[in-house]
Parts: structure tokens; sequence; C-alpha cells
């Protein structure tokens, strides 16, 4: 049976926490990364990346150094025991959520099924 606190962690990796804080740096903003989830894409379900101005208070912090990765309640439902990494490939470069619920997801990597 799994650990019941892995499944609602979230890891944000070290190289996505790398990226956040430069990017943050850049905009002059919080290193807060937030991600929710909305309706759409080709598998139901597509991730959303942005800076946060900060965490609200009923937000899920994950932590990697100075940097927070934060996921509202709702949204925390469908990422619970996610990691969120950062990747570059000959693709491009871009945030990857490797979602241990998803059960279907589509070539694009950016949505999921559960």
């Amino acid at each position: 049976m799994a650990d019941p606190l892995s499944l609602t962690r979230l890891t944000l990796t070290q190289a996505a926490a790398d990226r956040v804080a430069a990017i943050a740096a850049k905009q002059g903003a919080p290193a807060i990364l937030r991600l929710s989830v909305e309706g759409g894409g080709c598998s139901g379900f597509q991730y959303k990346f942005g800076l946060a101005p900060e965490a609200e208070s009923d937000d899920m912090v994950s932590e990697t150094g100075d940097v927070r990765l934060v996921v509202d309640p709702v949204s925390l439902d469908l990422v619970a025991g996610s990691t969120v990494d950062f990747v570059e490939s000959l693709g491009g470069a871009a945030f990857r959520v490797e979602n241990p619920q998803a059960a279907a997801g589509c070539g694009c990597g950016t949505s999921f099924g559960i």
C-alpha cells in the first residue's frame, strides 16, 4: 500500500527550481511557481504553469531551496503525488509533470486523463 503522505506530496526537481528562480529573477518576481489544472487539452485536463505573487492560504506548498511550488486544493486532487521537472531537448524546453494518477496522456505531454 502506498504511503498516504506520498499521495499528497508534490516534488519540484532541482532543475525545475533552478529554472523558476532564473525566470523570477529576470522578472523581478518571487520564486513561486503555481501549477493548476484546467479542463481541456486532447486528454481531458491540461496543466497550467505561471509565476505567483504569493501562496494562497489554502494552497499546498512544496519547497526546493528558495523556490516554492504552490497548488490550489481543487488542482491538488488531480496532481497529488506528482513531480514537476524542467527538461530541455531538441524539441524545446518545458516544465513537465510526472503524474502517477494520469491514466492517459497525449503526445504533447501537456494534457492528461484520469
